[in-house]
């Protein structure tokens, strides 16, 4: 997409603690920011990472042009050093960031901000709203996909999406969580992404009947030719009068490569099984069955079950809004501030809330799979430059709970660290794969979480553990700010 400059998408607070910082410490004090969920959406047991591109255009990109520091000044609330001072803003620091299409887990930081406290705060509002969103739509459309079963998810959303920008990095996001194709055009376009569809019910009540109406659309696209059947009546015309049609192609010698019909309403399960034994008596035992029509993972999944002669499914707006769970719910906290030798001091935010206490110091994380099964065994926030040898023993433990504890043999795991430096000192050092590449390499990881963690009902949720120097860290703070 045409890259815009999107400094001012921020909070106002984010500039004025800017000018505080400014005005009141040292601006070029290098600090580290963690980006962070704390629940998996939709009661699941785990989450997509998606939006890394477009944060990294956002950082590309940012910069305080003429007209912005214009309007800062009339808000009457900025003083003119400060404002000198934004007129040659740009990032500075590094960011360490999980790709798009991994699988993710509570407390894991999926973004790091490592820069002066000036830029790591200026960056906060805009790199929650770019991960929450796109990783919500993506963990959505994973779950959907899991539960069609190897059937294909078309994404249907734009015109129930909550505007352009929704609709368009949206479906983009839900090419990465494993749709096949997605009917918005501008996002094909610009992300190089199937896009697919079929006809409205306004095509067939614009002609004088229906049998008119299909035979016409079939003439056009003899080869992408799926017929909406539930304008009048779907088993006494709509299915009739497509067998009709499709009669008459295969007569006049035209190839059936891609043909079939479109249910949008009605009980779709004894729709669907109807219109299958009336296709196969036909001769069209091929034929492909569609459905659309509020679907969601827990609907596609009722009809998996009940039977449904479906095996496309058109999912719309409760896939594009994740309309059961709106939000994603990520953070962005302060970890750690440098010192005057230049070594990281760890910094913890308490709570009354035992969830919302955070993990201090600059981390990394190890995402730990059982060797024989390559499915994931659990996730370790550890500190950066701790090393694990797979060659060793490896100790966990629960952090909420420690005395639960798990040892894992020597050679019986592997190990992966999560995190890729995507800027360094401010220059971009990573380059955003192709949306259908991250599409692949998102169903091998799914492919490494176990049935019971992608289950919808009571998901077996996957560990994600301290390491024991980050953990000692963590209480001796507990105890330091507790006295």
């Amino acid at each position: 997409m045409d890259r815009q400059n999107l400094t001012l998408l921020t909070d106002l607070y984010e500039l004025t603690m800017m000018q505080g910082y400014f005005k009141n410490k040292d601006r070029n004090e290098t600090v580290i920011f963690d980006a962070f969920y704390r629940n998996n959406p939709c009661g699941g047991g785990y989450a997509v990472a998606a939006g890394l591109a477009q944060l990294i255009d956002y950082i590309k990109e940012l910069h305080f042009a003429p007209q912005d520091i214009d309007y800062l000044a009339g808000l009457g609330i900025f003083e003119k050093d400060f404002l000198d001072y934004l007129t040659d803003f740009h990032f500075s620091g590094d960011i360490y960031a999980i790709p798009e299409g991994t699988v993710i887990f509570p407390r894991e930081p999926l973004v790091k901000v490592i820069a002066p406290i000036m830029e790591a705060q200026l960056v906060e509002t805009a790199i929650l709203n770019i991960i929450n969103h796109q990783s919500l739509i993506a963990t959505k459309a994973a779950r959907v996909c899991y539960a069609a079963r190897g059937d294909g998810i078309m994404e249907f959303g734009l015109r129930r999406a909550q505007g352009p920008d929704a609709g368009i990095y949206g479906a983009r996001a839900a090419m990465i969580g494993g749709c096949i194709g997605t009917s918005n055009v501008l996002c094909g376009q610009l992300f190089d992404v199937p896009v697919k569809g079929t006809h409205a019910h306004s095509w067939i009540m614009s002609f004088s009947d229906e049998y008119t109406a299909f035979k016409t659309y079939a003439g056009l696209y003899p080869s992408a030719c799926i017929l909406l059947v539930d304008t009048y009546d779907t088993l006494k015309s709509g299915v009739p009068n497509a067998i009709r049609v499709f009669q008459e192609m295969r007569s006049a010698g035209i190839p059936l490569t891609f043909y079939g019909i479109r249910l949008d309403s009605g009980d779709l399960a004894y729709l669907s099984k109807k219109a299958r034994a009336m296709l196969d008596e036909a001769g069209f035992p091929d034929a492909v069955i569609s459905a659309s029509n509020d679907l969601d993972e827990f609907l596609i999944e009722s009809l998996k079950a009940q039977g449904a002669a479906i095996t496309s499914w058109g999912v719309g707006t409760n896939l594009i809004t994740a309309k059961d769970n709106p939000a994603f719910g990520g953070v962005y906290k302060l970890a750690a501030v440098m010192g005057q030798d230049g070594e990281f001091i760890p910094r913890i935010k308490l709570s009354e809330n035992t969830e919302k206490v955070t993990n201090p110091g600059n981390k990394t994380i190890y995402r730990i799979y059982e060797k024989d099964s390559g499915k994931i065994k659990a996730d370790l926030i550890a500190l950066v430059g701790e090393t694990f040898e797979e060659s060793e023993p490896l100790l966990l433990f629960d952090p909420a709970e420690p005395w639960k504890k798990t040892r894992l043999p020597a050679g019986s795991y592997t190990l992966r660290q999560l995190p890729i430096p995507v800027f360094l000192n401010g220059k971009c050092c990573y380059e955003s794969p192709r949306v259908m590449d991250i599409r692949s390499y998102c169903q091998q990881e799914l492919a490494t979480l176990w049935d019971e963690t992608k289950r919808f009902v009571n998901p077996h949720q996957v560990y994600v553990d301290l390491s024991q120097k980050l953990y000692d860290i963590k209480i001796a703070l507990l105890d330091q700010m507790g006295s």
